[in-house]
């Protein structure tokens, strides 16, 4: 292992193809494909090698990110609801 960084996912390759964009993390030197990716990684994995400003997009992101997660949430449980009163009719009626 490396001295210099720290053994976050350093044993696993990753297969990027070669004319796909990558945002690579500076700390670690992981690839990802969206640059909001990357900064949820900073927040989650390097927390104390952050300034104030990647501090304050990592908020920012995640607060983003949580805002969708509830939608989401919101969206699957509506359509357990659906599912569940049409199997229910459908057992009415046989």
């Amino acid at each position: 292992m490396n001295s210099e960084r720290p053994d976050y996912d350093l044993d696993y390759e990753y297969d990027v193809p070669a004319d796909a964009p990558t945002y690579d993390c500076s700390y670690c030197g992981r690839p990802f494909a969206r640059e909001e990716w990357r900064t949820l990684h900073y927040g989650l994995k390097h927390p104390s090698q952050l300034n104030d400003e990647e501090v304050q997009a990592f908020r920012d992101v995640y607060g983003d990110e949580e805002d969708d997660l509830g939608t989401f949430r919101l969206q699957a449980l509506a359509a357990l609801v659906a599912i569940y009163f049409c199997l229910l009719m459908v057992y009415a009626l046989v």
